[in-house]
């Protein structure tokens, strides 16, 4: 079963205690420890043949959208852009929810400011085709 393990700019459903600031305010240790932790995580599961796929995304970009022909696209709204929210994301292919669960919250661990981790949340998404149970 794959699921996607999203990962968010700006957090998740409740603020955890020790959550850091956004990673722009990290020194470049801080953030290199932060990456290598995911690249260690990623060749891991790479060697187990759970990784399907994984990586971060820029701050920048925009939205577009056909609005007809000859007409442009309309980029900006009354909405918190992607570029705002998504920060990367990690595909895994498991033999169950629970597995998917595991993982995620261990990557959920990855360290911030300090060394500390992060404890930042982590949208777990079965893919459609999947039987993964689908809970809120």
């Amino acid at each position: 079963m794959k699921y996607l393990m999203l990962k968010h700019y700006r957090g998740g459903p409740v603020k955890h205690p020790n959550a850091e600031p956004t990673m722009d305010t990290w020194t470049p240790d801080e953030v290199d420890a932060h990456l290598a932790y995911m690249d260690d995580f990623a060749d891991r599961l790479r060697a187990s043949g759970e990784f399907v796929s994984g990586t971060a995304l820029a701050p920048t970009g925009t939205f577009v959208r056909h609005d007809g022909e000859g007409r442009p696209p309309v980029t900006d709204g009354p909405f918190a852009e992607t570029k705002d929210l998504v920060a990367g994301w990690m595909v895994v292919d498991v033999e169950s929810w629970e597995r998917a669960l595991e993982l995620a919250g261990e990557l959920s661990a990855a360290p911030g400011p300090g060394g500390k981790p992060l404890h930042e949340w982590l949208e777990l998404r079965p893919f459609l085709e999947s039987d993964a149970p689908v809970t809120e």
